[in-house]
């Protein structure tokens, strides 16, 4: 049995998960900017509580490991690694986007676009198949006219994420369907069957040196407007 409590925090949402064998056993969550620090481990210990587990019980401690929040990120980093570290339990780093991708209502044929608010007419971007396998590595890009046109050529595309709202104000295009953040928020119960696989091949972190991944610079897309600027 593969007992995992999962910590999702690179974004405004505080979300902790417990999973065995990839199935949800509770979960507890807020979203209260800034409060990361103040609340995670009393969600910890709800989440624990909820499921009359002891931290002993646990076999893996499966963090976001970003793109996102700098601050959130390092908050659920450290918190993460702190209890692996104390329990002499593995680690595991799970790729935001692709939780992001794994609340997504998967159709055949269609792709999906993770995409999380980054700043200004800026996102953290990926896209996956429907069977979750990566279309495209992590990108930073800038939302400008153009912007995931090849993608929506192919065939219908979710597009996923707290930045869905910035997207659609440049992306108009049939095949594009918008998944509301309210309805497809991200949180840590996408996790479960993430961190499950990589528990079954034992991917886990270096404890000593993983870091989050924050994914800093970004990438301008050519532009019709400025045709100097190359992708």
């Amino acid at each position: 049995m593969a007992l995992i409590l999962s910590i999702e925090t690179s974004t405004a949402v505080c979300s902790v998960a417990l999973h065995e064998q990839g199935k949800l056993l509770s979960l507890a969550e807020l979203r209260e900017p800034g409060a990361h620090a103040e609340m995670l481990m009393g969600l910890v210990e709800e989440v624990m509580g909820k499921a009359g587990k002891l931290f002993l019980d646990v076999d893996a401690f499966a963090v976001s490991e970003g793109p996102g929040s700098y601050t959130g990120l390092r908050i659920g980093v450290s918190t993460a690694k702190g209890l692996a570290f104390a329990l002499n339990k593995p680690l595991i780093g799970i790729n935001t986007l692709l939780a992001m991708a794994a609340g997504c209502p998967l159709e055949k044929g269609a792709q999906v676009v993770a995409v999380l608010d980054a700043r200004r007419m800026e996102v953290y971007t990926q896209t996956f198949g429907e069977q979750l396998e990566q279309k495209t590595p992590i990108e930073a890009l800038i939302l400008e006219e153009g912007v995931f046109g090849s993608t929506l050529e192919q065939g219908k595309v979710f597009f996923i994420g707290d930045a869905v709202e910035k997207v659609k104000r440049v992306v108009n295009h049939p095949n594009a369907v918008f998944l509301s953040e309210t309805d497809y928020p991200l949180s840590a119960k996408a996790m479960g069957g993430l961190a499950f696989e990589k528990f079954q091949h034992q991917a886990f972190e270096d404890l000593a040196y993983f870091v989050p991944n924050y994914l800093k610079e970004f990438k301008a897309l050519q532009s019709t407007k400025n045709p100097l600027i190359k992708p």
